[in-house]
């Protein structure tokens, strides 16, 4: 999925507003060069002036720092250097570590949205990907896991 399309699905869902997503991304690295402007023009579909192209690093301190909100920073450990290409098997993991959710939930999320899966297909996802058993996660997929996990967030579901 286009990391400008998962960024505007969360946003939506979590109800942010720009200035709340720029301080995700602070909390995951404070020195990131990212300001209210730029998240704008993350927004915008890529025909409007002044769209801006969501990087896979934005991308993924806004995921990482939304870890950090919802669950707590541990500075016990060192951090962890954000990935350098986010995929969509990233942003499941990572949304699924930020809302706590356990398999149970992840099918409960995903049958809500109409696009039920076995357990082996879904831990599958999880997988490492030189795992001869790891699948990717395909666009739909995301994109129907988002679409319930919204209705599951927003209370419509």
């Amino acid at each position: 999925m286009i990391n400008n399309d998962v960024l505007r699905s969360i946003r939506y869902m979590l109800d942010l507003s720009d200035g709340k997503v720029v301080e995700l991304i602070h909390l995951a690295d404070a020195d990131a060069p990212v300001t209210k402007e730029d998240v704008q023009g993350f927004l915008k579909k890529d025909n409007e002036p002044g769209y801006l192209e969501c990087s896979n690093q934005t991308l993924a301190l806004f995921l990482d720092g939304l870890v950090f909100h919802r669950r707590g920073k541990d500075d016990s450990r060192p951090a962890r250097p954000p990935e350098k290409r986010v995929t969509n098997n990233v942003v499941l993991k990572k949304l699924r570590v930020a809302f706590e959710l356990k398999d149970v939930d992840m099918h409960d999320i995903l049958e809500a949205a109409g696009l039920p899966i076995s357990k082996p297909e879904l831990s599958a996802l999880f997988r490492q990907s030189d795992h001869k058993n790891f699948k990717l996660c395909g666009d739909q997929l995301l994109r129907n896991f988002l679409k319930g996990l919204t209705m599951r967030v927003r209370g419509n579901g």
